[in-house]
């Protein structure tokens, strides 16, 4: 991981796939990831982790499945949300938008458990930032 900072506008420039995270730096044992979103991606569960989610930029929305029904969460620019483990959600965007998750090293973006995953979606653990 980089001993010197990391402009985060700048890591975001440097790629363009999009649902395919790169690693920026790390946290005790999380990666601490940059992706680009646009569109739907997968309904998917981590079943041994919460995920955190802060728009850098865009709004991101992100359906639930909860034990009282589903619902969608919104989130605009500057927003920060938790997906409790265990719980089924399925994240997509109506702009492109920008995103900085916390993820414990090694989590896979589609989860322990998930639909199809579609051609768009990158079932990745994060690429390294080049």
């Amino acid at each position: 991981m980089p001993q010197e900072p990391v402009s985060l506008a700048q890591a975001l420039a440097s790629f363009s796939d999009r649902w395919s995270p790169r690693i920026v730096t790390a946290v005790n044992d999380y990666d601490v990831r940059i992706a680009k979103v646009h569109g739907e991606h997968v309904w998917h569960v981590h079943d041994h982790t919460d995920e955190f989610f802060l728009v850098l930029d865009g709004e991101l929305h992100i359906s639930l499945r909860e034990r009282e029904g589903e619902r969608t969460v919104v989130l605009p620019r500057g927003s920060v949300f938790t997906v409790p483990r265990g719980t089924e959600h399925k994240p997509y965007t109506p702009v492109p938008t920008a995103l900085l998750l916390f993820e414990p090293t090694g989590t896979l973006t589609v989860g322990d458990r998930h639909d199809d995953v579609p051609d768009h979606v990158d079932a990745t653990t994060g690429h390294a930032l080049t």
